[in-house]
């Protein structure tokens, strides 16, 4: 340590390397047991320089760098479609990542100024003031909560049940106060008091992994309801890049019939992915009515990811019709992608020659309504790519519904981990809203997901075809679904709570 403490490039390397090992534990890597000695490690180089307040806050956001330039790098691809932001790839590459540093730069300044010594309390204190901040950074600006450590434990179901109570937030401290813990190993504590926490510790890690395999259980056990139709998820495959060339929209629409497969007979509603017809709007959907006369029947409904025009404006939408091409409802989209749907500071940005990064110079509108649609007597809540990833914002309506249905274009983060960290969202959704989900996604990965988190078909980011079903297991609503994000705040109290007993008791 003497050595760390006179070079100070030493420790930002090592804290740098210490946010990128962490990065692992999240998907596709799911490597979480990283984080029980990243984390520690962590903790004991900021006791080490708790005086230094600001070698603290160079601390955090050194390690919050290294952890999300190393999951986030895959933004730079979408920049990779149009020559104008080519140049900006090694700025993006750098400067995201230095941005979502910051929050953990803030929460090691706070740490610091709360003055903790080696013991208890300082675990409480950093896994406090981390979620604090990472619960900040997922709604600040628009939010981005995206890599939260909580998702490192996204393929163990049985402990992230807790979740359909907790919601990702409460869920993201719990999971940040347990991998701090080791360190109670290293405090000068009597080795009663030591045995006492890793006990306790122990017991609460199974008895939460036993409720939630119980969970699971009846579940499995639970009986399947019909519904009466089919439901088939398209996942088309289709190479973004030939969205920005001039084929005719004729070939893209005759590719999707091919692809699902329309049985005239059967009772079926096809999913489509996101912005699958990007090229065209709506209203020139008609001039290719004749192919879905003769292709689709009365007995189906489409669901359809394509740009709507209205009142000179336009939409990224969910569209919902029949063989004839009447539209039986519609969901415009209401979280827009910065740069990607819409320019920020548009009148500035674009005498400079930039635009957004998708087809067409006009930004596009947001909206601010997300009503379920009603499909035969079937509820679905819809959501458009990325909507999917703000925890207890999902459901804006007070009506009950059956499914969440995601539809996505997945293709702009590349041949990347981008598209399995978006993917892992689904799940969390899932258990949260006691929901099952319905994903079509073109270049990434489409799936049908039970209200537990079970994955019961999906079709990897390579993979062209359908997914169908026609049973499905209803589930009741969730804690959570119930008090959405106040959740995280009952537990904010209880840790302030605690952070004030410990200092009074000066312990």
């Amino acid at each position: 340590m003497t050595l760390l403490y006179k070079n100070k490039f030493l420790v930002y390397l090592f804290v740098f390397s210490l946010g990128l090992i962490s990065s692992f534990a999240l998907p596709p890597y799911n490597l979480f047991y990283i984080n029980f000695f990243s984390y520690p490690a962590f903790l004991w180089l900021l006791l080490f320089y708790s005086k230094h307040k600001f070698i603290s806050f160079y601390i955090g956001w050194v390690f919050g760098f290294g952890y999300f330039i190393s999951n986030l790098y895959w933004i730079t691809n979408s920049l990779t479609f149009d020559d104008i932001f080519k140049p900006l790839v090694p700025f993006a590459l750098i400067l995201i990542p230095l941005f979502f540093g910051l929050f953990y730069g803030f929460s090691t300044l706070v740490f610091s100024i709360l003055n903790p010594k080696k013991n208890f309390l300082s675990i409480i204190i950093l896994s406090t003031s981390l979620s604090v901040f990472e619960y900040i950074r997922s709604f600040i600006f628009g939010g981005f909560p995206w890599n939260l450590i909580a998702f490192s434990f996204v393929n163990y179901l049985e402990f992230i049940q807790l979740l359909s109570i907790t919601g990702t937030y409460a869920f993201n401290s719990i999971v940040i106060f347990t991998f701090l813990l080791p360190i109670v190993l290293f405090f000068d504590l009597k080795k009663k008091i030591k045995i006492t926490i890793f006990v306790f510790s122990i017991s609460i890690f199974f008895i939460n992994y036993f409720w939630g395999s119980s969970i699971l259980e009846n579940h499995k056990l639970s009986q399947k309801k019909d519904l009466g139709f089919t439901i088939k998820i398209i996942s088309p495959k289709i190479d973004i890049n030939r969205y920005f060339k001039s084929e005719n929209p004729q070939d893209f629409i005759s590719e999707l019939i091919i692809i699902s497969e329309p049985d005239p007979l059967n009772e079926t509603i096809f999913i489509f992915p996101e912005g699958i017809l990007s090229s065209i709007y709506f209203e020139d959907l008609i001039k290719f009515k004749d192919l879905f006369l003769n292709n689709f029947s009365k007995k189906h409904k489409i669901i359809l990811g394509m740009n709507m025009y209205e009142d000179q404006k336009i939409y990224n939408s969910l569209l919902v019709f029949d063989n004839e091409l009447n539209v039986l409802d519609k969901y415009y989209k209401n979280k827009l992608v910065p740069f990607g749907e819409f320019l920020p500071f548009e009148k500035i940005l674009s005498r400079l020659g930039f635009k957004k990064i998708t087809q067409g110079y006009q930004s596009f509108s947001a909206d601010n309504q997300r009503d379920v649609l009603t499909l035969n007597n079937f509820n679905f809540n819809p959501l458009i790519c990325y909507e999917v990833i703000y925890s207890g914002k999902i459901n804006k309506s007070s009506k009950n519904y059956d499914f969440i249905l995601n539809i996505s274009e997945d293709g702009w983060f590349g041949n990347s981990i981008g598209p399995h960290q978006h993917y892992s969202h689904l799940i969390f959704r899932s258990i949260e809203e006691g929901k099952a989900v319905i994903r079509s996604a073109n270049n990434g990965i489409s799936a049908y997901i039970n209200s537990k988190g079970q994955v019961n078909n999906k079709t990897e980011t390579t993979d062209k075809g359908f997914i169908e079903f026609n049973s499905y297991k209803k589930s009741n609503k969730t804690i959570f679904s119930s008090h959405g994000n106040k959740i995280f705040f009952y537990f904010l109290f209880i840790y302030i709570s605690l952070i004030f007993f410990f200092k009074i008791r000066g312990n």
